[in-house]
């Protein structure tokens, strides 16, 4: 659960980066795309841990 966790705060710093970003300096659909795999990444962690 601690690696768990630890995905899910790095995924949401994430968001919070490249929003800061998009906002700042424009849209970029690379920063956007490795978002959206880390956030798969994340959600397949959290569908696969046990308990």
């Amino acid at each position: 659960m601690s690696a768990t966790r630890t995905m899910g705060t790095i995924t949401v710093g994430a968001l919070v980066v490249i929003t800061a970003y998009t906002v700042a300096l424009g849209s970029s659909g690379w920063l956007w795309f490795a978002w959206i795999v880390l956030g798969l990444v994340t959600l397949g962690m959290v569908a696969t841990r046990d308990g």
